[in-house]
């Protein structure tokens, strides 16, 4: 194994792989941003210093044609929006930080960023007076700059007797320089090179330590395998995966054949090693046993494995939902493909032309189908394809995973922690710690706890609320119309409705992060968007609310500049959490890790108001149990809680009453209780038993373990 912490053997050959190209695409775009910017505004030229960063991390962290790829695709963009200087800037940039980049990749020191810089700073200097001698109107050009500002010298040299010298001094120096021209900028460039690149070393590689905790790696990156594509079958025997770094395996004496119209279901908890299996599945190689299929996985590719994830933004590249069907496919193919057959087939008929963005979340996941489609996969993997939309979106979705491998010469393998998902399964594989189990072990369904202590007058009110996005454009989508709620202090508030409702747009307007286009939302009598800070808003994706390096950098940023250790530690126990984990990285932490670390942050804020968004979607049913018992204990402390969930029977466990929201009104309003016996009666099957919860006050708070 390389001892690089990066990817990208230098020695590797081969095309760009999907992370090369997807970071050289990210970190070039915003290289292309710093260059334009400092070029077009006068006070911002120092942005132009600061280009060289995402391309020194991308020489840091692969290959070389990485690097190169990157700037010569930055390049053209940069010249056709700003012209060829800033063009030449850019590429200066990115020789700066390549050189950077790759002496600490290499593990070299401050000689080879000297041997390199005098090395390019040659290149550039034959460069620099090449073109000039080319170019003969621009040479011309910057001879008579340097004429007139000699002039302009000796004129103000020649109004003090004592100051003449200095006159004579620049006129000598315009004539030397004029006849030596090529020495004198061929030298001043390759100086300037090599000096700029022994400062950079400090300052630029600094830079580079900082940021080498940033995750680099794709998981589901594999050895090249140049045999012809055939995913079916594949037979896993005995294998079993350990992480590099990690002591104990994710996967262990696995046994598992799938084969051409097949629906496989994998049901496990967080941790219990699926998407572990589901990578393996997809092409890479365990670390024990084998994985045999008759040709490569050939992820990604035509004919070849299909992966779905339960992010399915992070999937959709195009801008109309027609477009994100055969967006990546070589031309010649993508005009083959019936784009309207295949979102006719995944329940999205007659709706190509509507853009990506104005998706619910179970559309967006049935458009990820509907893209693996167009490659014609031999094997469609769903990892956790149905966490993050509604029960209803989740069933309709798994039913159209069942009927695939009876449409098409293919095999879908469904990856969830829900056991009803898998019931139209043929064959059901449980795991738990890694292993393949008979049944999984059941866990407490939280229940509600009488003892509340009472509510408060209101506190937040929203009146005649509407929002639309994109308004006066072809393109506006109204998500809200007229909505009336109020919240009194203490209470806890669920609000539900399905994917689309207008669930996560009226959470971002009551933390003031969206200012509704008419009506008013108003905390304490004053409008919210004047008291951004006062309610603070959980993401449904935990994770990208995480900034910082370290757990307790990040409690501390939220908490503000007294924050110290102490209150960090006190944050960290309201959640449960260990006192610890303030100094773990956020990269090792699991989701439902993930999840209280941002409410300790929010602890640690003070808010008067928590809007939580999806707080239990992704977690398996103790994830939720636990969830769901840390909020009741910030629910008695007297935190006011708005809840946005699917999870109904769950989270009727924390909320005093319930908001129904359908097409961006509210329909009704009713206890808590009530609706999650209404949900309870439409469920056919459930995920575990009920049972008591643990007491809010429990002093035996479990401390989750991150699993992959």
């Amino acid at each position: 194994m390389s001892a690089l912490p990066f990817e990208g053997d230098p020695g590797e050959q081969g095309p760009l792989r999907p992370i090369e190209l997807a970071t050289g695409a990210v970190l070039g775009g915003a290289t292309v941003g710093l260059v334009t910017v400092g070029s077009v505004i006068p006070f911002a030229a120092a942005l132009q210093l600061v280009a060289a960063v995402p391309m020194a991390l991308i020489a840091h962290r692969y290959r070389l044609r990485a690097l190169v790829t990157a700037t010569i695709a930055a390049t053209l963009v940069t010249f056709v929006a700003a012209g060829v200087v800033p063009a030449i800037g850019l590429i200066s940039s990115a020789t700066l930080g390549g050189i950077i980049g790759t002496v600490k990749r290499r593990r070299g020191g401050i000689v080879a960023v000297f041997g390199l810089s005098m090395l390019t700073g040659l290149v550039w200097a034959l460069f620099s007076v090449g073109s000039l001698l080319l170019l003969s109107a621009s040479r011309h050009l910057l001879f008579d700059n340097i004429r007139n500002a000699s002039r302009g010298v000796q004129d103000l040299a020649a109004r003090q007797t004592q100051l003449e010298p200095i006159g004579r001094a620049a006129a000598d120096l315009t004539d030397s320089v004029l006849r030596w021209w090529w020495a004198w900028i061929g030298g001043s460039v390759a100086i300037g090179m090599v000096a700029t690149g022994l400062f950079s070393w400090y300052v630029l590689g600094s830079v580079l330590d900082r940021l080498v905790w940033l995750p680099g790696r794709d998981r589901l990156d594999a050895p090249h395998d140049d045999r012809p594509i055939a995913p079916l079958p594949v037979e896993v025997r005995g294998a079993g995966f350990r992480y590099p770094g990690a002591t104990r395996d994710a996967l262990c004496d696995i046994d598992l054949t799938v084969d051409v119209g097949e629906f496989v279901a994998v049901v496990g908890h967080n941790g219990s090693g699926k998407s572990t299996l589901t990578r393996l599945l997809a092409g890479l190689p365990p670390t024990s046993g084998t994985v045999e299929r008759p040709g490569s996985a050939g992820l990604g590719r035509l004919g070849g494995t299909a992966l779905v994830s339960q992010r399915p933004e992070s999937q959709t590249l195009g801008v109309l939902v027609a477009d994100d069907v055969v967006w990546g496919l070589p031309t010649e193919l993508a005009a083959d493909v019936d784009v309207d057959g295949l979102l006719g087939e995944v329940g999205l008929g007659g709706m190509g032309a509507k853009e990506t963005a104005a998706l619910s979340g179970g559309q967006q996941q049935r458009l990820a189908v509907a893209a693996a489609l167009a490659r014609r996969p031999g094997l469609l993997i769903a990892d956790e394809a149905t966490s993050m939309i509604d029960p209803d979106g989740r069933s309709e979705l798994v039913e159209l995973l069942a009927a695939l491998p009876k449409r098409h010469p293919m095999a879908v393998v469904l990856v969830t922690h829900h056991e009803a998902d898998a019931a139209a399964a043929d064959r059901v594989v449980h795991l738990a710690a890694g292993r393949s189990v008979e049944h999984l072990p059941a866990w407490p369904r939280p229940v509600r706890d009488a003892r509340r202590r009472p509510m408060g007058e209101t506190i937040l009110e929203l009146r005649g609320v509407q929002h639309t996005y994109n308004r006066g454009t072809p393109w506006e989508a109204p998500a809200l119309h007229g909505v009336d709620l109020s919240v009194r202090r203490g209470e806890a508030l669920l609000v539900v409705g399905g994917n689309g409702s207008g669930k996560s747009t009226l959470a971002w307007i009551t933390a003031g992060l969206i200012e509704p286009s008419s009506g008013r939302c108003e905390l304490g009598g004053k409008s919210i968007t004047k008291q951004i800070g006062r309610v603070e808003l959980a993401f449904q994706h935990s994770r990208l609310q995480l900034q910082k390096q370290t757990v307790g950098a990040e409690i501390a940023d939220w908490g503000g500049r007294a924050t110290g250790s102490g209150a960090v530690g006190r944050a960290l126990d309201a959640v449960g959490l260990d006192r610890s984990l303030a100094a773990r990285s956020i990269e090792e932490l699991s989701g439902g890790q993930a999840k209280r670390v941002v409410l300790a942050a929010i602890v640690a804020s003070h808010p008067q108001v928590v809007v939580l968004d999806e707080p239990l979607a992704g977690l398996d049913p103790e994830g939720r149990a636990d969830i769901v018992e840390l909020l009741a204990r910030l629910r008695d402390s007297g935190l006011t809680l708005i809840v946005i969930s699917h999870d109904v029977a769950d989270m009727a466990a924390v909320c005093d009453r319930t908001v129904h929201l359908r097409s961006g009104r509210i329909l009704a309003a009713e206890s808590a209780r009530d609706t999650a016996l209404l949900a309870h009666s439409r469920v056919p099957h459930r995920d575990y038993p009920p049972a008591p919860l643990r007491p809010p006050g429990d002093a035996a708070w479990r401390l989750e373990h991150g699993g992959r």
